[in-house]
């Protein structure tokens, strides 16, 4: 094995370690770049070996850095984020659920019903999940535990619901992939409709299934009412504008009318003026939103720095030729590596953070899939349609990574605001069947790519 190899194999291996060991993510990214782009000059100098790498890697690295802070695309992270955090204020997931709840109230399971429908209409108009999980959990679990629900049933309901942000459009994920891809970030916010909507669908379906085999886990609440015309009209009210925020943001982008990054922008003041109509917006409330998106965004940006610094060292060393005849060299046919591939991001996703896996897992496996003979159709206009199919495969997979163990960001943000009484296994427990589900939903996926590929295609016709 050359020197190279091995620095690859104990880059990736050290960056495991540390992490779990408790060192922060962006500092062990960028640590390890570091360190490794050390030990390669040094190992060039006294061990006689040709790495490639020296200071001059490192100096590359503050070019990156400003092409990042010039990348217009990325200028949608904090308008989105900023989007989702005023929304949460806005109390319009409030409103949504008092009102719903009365729509769906003489169904088994409508309480569970109205939660994931409120998660759908959230994820098309937020793009982050941790306002989502809290926003939700919050106003519903004492509901659900006051009407006899199955404690993880309940649990894993919330969670799933909350985690759709992070698929559906205007979603955060999908600007990051787009952006380290060179793909459009349109072409993926419309490739992730279907799938999206579907897997909610999926999680519906599947609740009013246990609603009727087994109805004592989800009971009918003690004051349901039939439901009216007064109701249906509580429902337009609280739904109409959120649907006009989410119609002038996503509507903006898929017509061509604005850009995604101007559309953020379009979106983070309509969710001011969405909390001002609900008179909810103040000064404090306008400083607590900027402080909460400074935090988020400060998060992902470290992470960028560090992701910056380890892909460059890696690249010098030659590893994505590594991964690359690595994945190449499997005894399986080009559907069988793709199978591969998202085994592996799933496996991944059990222990690190969907920005990791996208920031330096995604680029390096990209190309594997390019070089693919794979048959997924004509998609006249589509520029890389493979790239965004595959892409949507790797969201739907790293969806699962919110809610598997142990580091899943969804069980720990819903385990912060349940009583005392409620375990972390009760929502181990919870979350299972809906990570099942999510399994189901790639694999149809795959083998229907027209399912991705169909709405961005059809926005070129």
């Amino acid at each position: 094995m050359e020197a190279n190899e091995i620095l690859i194999l104990a880059m990736f291996g050290s960056f495991i370690l540390l992490l779990f060991i408790g060192i922060p993510v962006a500092w062990v990214l960028g640590g390890v770049g570091v360190a490794f782009a050390i030990i390669g000059y040094y190992s060039d100098i006294y061990f006689d070996t040709w790495t490639g790498l020296d200071f001059t890697t490192l100096g590359l690295v503050v070019n990156r850095l400003f092409k990042i802070m010039d990348n217009w695309i990325l200028v949608a992270l904090p308008m989105f984020i900023f989007m989702g955090n005023m929304l949460d204020k806005s109390g319009v997931a409030d409103r949504l659920m008092h009102a719903m709840q009365a729509l769906f109230g003489r169904v088994h399971g409508g309480l569970a019903i109205t939660v994931m429908a409120i998660g759908i209409i959230l994820a098309a108009s937020t793009g982050i999940i941790g306002a989502s999980v809290v926003l939700l959990a919050t106003m519903s679990l004492p509901a659900m535990m006051k009407q006899g629900y199955h404690l993880p049933l309940a649990l894993g309901t919330i969670a799933s619901a909350g985690t759709l942000g992070i698929l559906l459009p205007p979603s955060i994920m999908l600007v990051i992939m787009a952006d380290q891809l060179a793909l459009s970030v349109g072409d993926l916010f419309m490739g992730a409709m279907v799938p999206g909507l579907m897997l909610g669908a999926i999680y519906i379906v599947y609740l009013l299934i246990v609603g009727l085999v087994k109805p004592q886990s989800i009971p009918l609440p003690d004051d349901a009412k039939p439901v009216d015309w007064g109701v249906i009209k509580d429902v337009a009210k609280a739904i109409v504008p959120t649907f006009a925020l989410i119609l002038a943001v996503l509507g903006s982008i898929f017509s061509g009318i604005a850009t995604p990054t101007e559309a953020s922008g379009v979106g983070a003041f309509g969710a001011i003026l969405l909390a001002a109509f609900y008179k909810r917006f103040s000064l404090s409330v306008l400083r607590e939103v900027l402080i909460d998106s400074y935090k988020t965004t400060a998060y992902i940006f470290a992470i960028f720095i560090g992701a910056t610094c380890f892909a460059l060292v890696l690249r010098e060393l030659g590893g994505d030729e590594f991964i690359e005849q690595a994945f190449e060299a499997l005894p399986f046919g080009p559907y069988g590596v793709v199978a591969f591939i998202l085994l592996v991001i799933f496996l991944l996703g059990f222990f690190l953070d969907w920005i990791e896996i996208t920031l330096i897992v995604l680029p390096l496996l990209a190309p594997v899939v390019l070089g693919l003979d794979l048959d997924i159709g004509t998609y006249p206009g589509l520029d890389n349609a493979e790239l965004v199919w595959f892409v949507m495969l790797v969201a739907m997979a790293l969806q699962t990574s919110f809610l598997t163990p142990p580091v899943g960001f969804a069980l720990f943000y819903l385990k912060g605001v349940c009583p005392p009484e409620v375990r972390l296994i009760d929502i181990y427990k919870g979350v299972l069947p809906f990570i099942i589900l999510q399994l189901i939903a790639l694999v149809v996926l795959v083998f229907w790519p027209n399912l991705i590929l169909w709405l961005p295609s059809v926005a070129y016709g």
